[in-house]
């Protein structure tokens, strides 16, 4: 079996290199452009890693700024073969609340005019197409990983058997959930939002896709793991996220 190596991409306020021992900058040049920063390299209780910050080490890239190509691509090149990601998400569900962890097993792509894949006639791509499986894009192998090691931790877990009105007091981490991703970087109106939750996603954010399909274009190992920051607009009862 071939080492394991993970590219840790970090987005708001999860990014920090500090993370790693014995850290080395890596700066790494794609044929899609420069990812958002340079990488981090290093170890984390001896499992080799590299942070990338999804938004730039100044946090100025917006989501549909971010050069997910080259991101992906960056941390293919230096050897990673898992990724684990963590995004900042709006709830879109009652049991979903602030606080709360979420191991994603499904997406929606809401996005618009994102470059979706490695490959086409472009003169950045790879010359060719590729129609990539995505009905469980998320690798099942790292999910289960992750929610063992909340498990680990003792942390309250709520699976597919919880019944959604049942609502723990303190945070949680759900096994399960979809999550919206929509283009930004506005926040979504109210209309919106109440669309979204009546479809039934559990979450919305703005920086998953092409994320994650990318990953699975380049053979990489994916999961993320999704940090519900408030409840979306839809819920008109709760503050929300202004900034």
């Amino acid at each position: 079996m071939s080492e394991v190596k993970v590219g840790i991409i970090g987005g708001s306020g999860f990014d920090d290199p500090d993370l790693l021992q014995e850290a080395k900058v890596r700066t790494v040049t794609t044929p899609f452009g420069n990812p958002s920063s340079f990488l981090t390299e290093g170890f984390v209780e001896g499992v080799p890693c590299v942070v990338l910050p999804r938004h730039g080490k100044e946090h100025l890239l917006p989501p549909s700024e971010i050069n997910y190509r080259a991101n992906i691509w960056a941390l293919k090149e230096l050897g990673c073969t898992h990724i684990l990601a963590t995004n900042a998400c709006g709830s879109l569900q009652k049991d979903k609340k602030p606080g709360d962890f979420v191991v994603l097993n499904q997406f929606y792509d809401n996005t618009r005019n994102r470059e979706l894949t490695f490959y086409g006639s472009g003169p950045h791509s790879l010359k060719g197409v590729l129609h990539m499986p995505m009905a469980d894009p998320f690798c099942e192998e790292t999910r289960q990983v992750l929610i063992k090691a909340a498990k680990n931790l003792s942390l309250t877990i709520r699976d597919k058997t919880c019944s959604s009105d049942t609502i723990s007091n303190h945070p949680c981490v759900h096994t399960e959930g979809s999550v919206i991703t929509i283009n930004g970087p506005r926040f979504s109106t109210r209309c919106e939002s109440l669309l979204f939750q009546k479809w039934g996603f559990d979450l919305i954010n703005m920086t998953l896709v092409p994320e994650v399909s990318l990953a699975r274009e380049a053979g990489l190992s994916y999961a993320s793991i999704a940090i519900v920051t408030d409840f979306d607009c839809w819920k008109a009862d709760e503050e929300h996220i202004h900034t």
